[in-house]
């Protein structure tokens, strides 16, 4: 497939596809013409990629880390070749485990201030607000104690 189909496919733009490849993460073929050829192993590549990257892992630990999968990243399989990784991928893992601590507290927040708004009508909090509101908080504790 050329670079506009893998790019339709996984919803990464032509230029991060560039860019990956410039990186190392994709190594497509070379058709006539000099075009690149993706397969459908470059889609679970690219898949891989963007959800590393959008965990927070830069392009140089990614590279690495896609030789931990069969097939230089394409495969299903991990290999037992990452040993030497697991100090990085131990950093990175805490690092998302941070975040997602930080936006549950950031959901709990706009919930409470969700299920304090009234009701267009003035008359108390919006009934969906209310449906809502599942904040897991005791009846004693208020936004601040979020």
């Amino acid at each position: 497939m050329r670079i506009g189909e893998l790019s339709r496919r996984t919803g990464a733009s032509v230029r991060a596809l560039r860019y990956y490849e410039e990186r190392g993460l994709l190594n497509p073929e070379r058709g006539n013409g000099g075009y690149r050829a993706y397969t459908e192993r470059d889609v679970t590549v690219v898949g891989r990629v963007q959800a590393l990257i959008s965990a927070g892992l830069n392009t140089e630990l990614i590279a690495q880390v896609l030789h931990c999968f069969s097939d230089g990243g394409g495969g299903h399989e991990l290999t037992p070749t990452c040993a030497e990784m697991v100090v990085a991928l131990s950093a990175a893992h805490d690092r998302m485990t941070a975040r997602i601590t930080d936006l549950e507290t950031s959901r709990e927040l706009l919930g409470a201030i969700i299920s304090a708004a009234p009701a267009p009508d003035g008359s108390g909090p919006a009934p969906e607000a209310v449906a809502g509101a599942g904040l897991g908080r005791g009846p004693d504790q208020t936004v601040a104690g979020v």
